[in-house]
């Protein structure tokens, strides 16, 4: 009986789970509608559920309770003097550093990622198992999130679920100055926010110089004002992100930018984001980027009989959205082409547009790439060869959480694609 029970329960669940990944998907599919796609051409079709499927597991932590976490989970460990009451004796600091901790932005419902590090101090000669400080701060990561509300949920969680003596939570991230298309992933910078409870609560007590002494052993250096006033910055990289109004005599390394608004984030739905590319996407073609052949030097319509010299243009931004998540994805590209010598070389600025105009649209890095190439080939005549190089939201999403990871593409045409010194000299 009890067992047909159960069987009932876990039915009920995967038909409430199939219910809302259906109503996610459904609502995709409106916001492709609305950005003029069609969700059932090719390419297209599994989008929304992979959408759907996304966002239920980086949200999962609202289907889970700390207390199911921190139960069963307490070990008895007495102290050297049990009038102490602190497991392991005075002191008794307990810090795990460096878990990754992935969460969904809730002014944009993009994924962001933060280092995470917890420490508490032990009473009741009761400690938590380690493994747990973690699992406890990622139940609250996978819910819709800034990074002091973060901090501060996880902070009180585990102060309320094993009644410590104090517990501090210290995160640290991306500034938005420093995730931006025109820049990429620069990495770690000094942007921290911090929570803390019982004896962490005063600053100035001998337990907050050993905890930040032991995150400078990891090469963190925490500044107690610094975490104070970035707190309150407008921390959000894609919310307060400008997509650009392109004039075509404007280079899009000047267009390409994030404003260093300050403040509370702006209200940014993940669908005025998307809005936002299909604008830009119609303002580069009613400012004349079209990509039709623009009018070149008199020399260059000879580079087809006479390339033998190596042109580069490197390190030019882009920014794209993913055609299978609707997660965005950014980096550099690097376009090397052969031209007639002394000829005038193509125009960076007509470079930079034709991969804004690509750019903007539902892409996979893939076919960005190759567009650019026979954009590029069959407008000017020339030999040519791109190597993309991006990092991609949605590799902090779905479970997968490789940090740091990059992918490089690399498509070539002409001489390129047949002699290998030409492609080396490029590389």
């Amino acid at each position: 009986m009890d067992g047909g029970r159960f069987v009932s329960e876990q039915e009920n669940l995967l038909k409430n789970e199939s219910e809302i990944t259906k109503e996610i998907e459904d609502t995709v599919k409106v916001l492709l509608q609305g950005l003029g796609e069609d969700s059932n051409r090719e390419g297209l079709m599994e989008t929304p559920l992979r959408v759907a499927k996304a966002l239920r597991h980086g949200t999962r932590g609202y289907r889970q309770e700390v207390k199911d976490i921190v139960q069963g989970a307490l070990f008895p460990e007495a102290g050297l003097d049990s009038a102490v009451g602190q497991a392991g004796g005075a002191g008794g600091l307990v810090i795990v550093r460096d878990p990754d901790l992935f969460s969904y932005c809730e002014s944009c419902l993009l994924p962001f990622q933060v280092k995470c590090h917890v420490g508490y101090i032990p009473s009741g000669q009761w400690v938590l198992g380690l493994s747990k400080l973690s699992r406890v701060a990622d139940v609250f990561a996978k819910r819709l999130q800034g990074p002091q509300h973060l901090a501060d949920e996880v902070c009180s969680a585990l102060h309320n679920g094993i009644k410590p003596a104090g517990v501090a939570v210290v995160l640290y991230f991306l500034d938005h100055n420093h995730h931006s298309p025109k820049m990429g992933l620069q990495g770690w910078v000094r942007a921290f926010v911090y929570s803390c409870s019982g004896v962490f609560e005063n600053e100035n007590r001998d337990v907050w110089g050993d905890f930040l002494t032991l995150l400078k052993f990891k090469g963190v250096e925490v500044e107690k004002n610094h975490t104070q006033t970035t707190a309150k910055l407008c921390w959000c990289p894609f919310s307060s992100l400008d997509l650009p109004v392109f004039n075509k005599h404007q280079s899009t390394r000047d267009c390409c930018r994030v404003s260093s608004m300050t403040g509370p984030s702006q209200s940014a739905m993940i669908s005025a984001w998307l809005m936002k590319f299909k604008k830009c996407n119609l303002e580069i073609k009613l400012n004349g980027f079209n990509l039709a052949k623009p009018n070149m030097s008199e020399g260059n319509g000879n580079a087809g009989c006479n390339q033998d010299e190596l042109k580069s243009e490197l390190n030019i931004p882009f920014w794209s959205q993913c055609k299978q998540l609707l997660l965005p994805f950014h980096g550099v590209v690097h376009i090397g082409y052969f031209h007639a010598s002394g000829d005038k070389p193509i125009d960076i600025s007509i470079l930079e547009s034709i991969v804004l105009f690509y750019g903007c649209k539902l892409q996979v890095q893939e076919r960005l790439t190759r567009q650019i190439v026979e954009i590029v080939s069959s407008t000017f005549g020339v030999e040519v060869m791109v190597v993309m190089e991006a990092n991609h939201i949605c590799m902090i999403s779905r479970g997968i959480e490789k940090v740091g990871s990059s992918t490089a593409t690399i498509v070539v045409l002409g001489r390129f694609l047949s002699d290998p010194t030409a492609k080396a000299m490029f590389l």
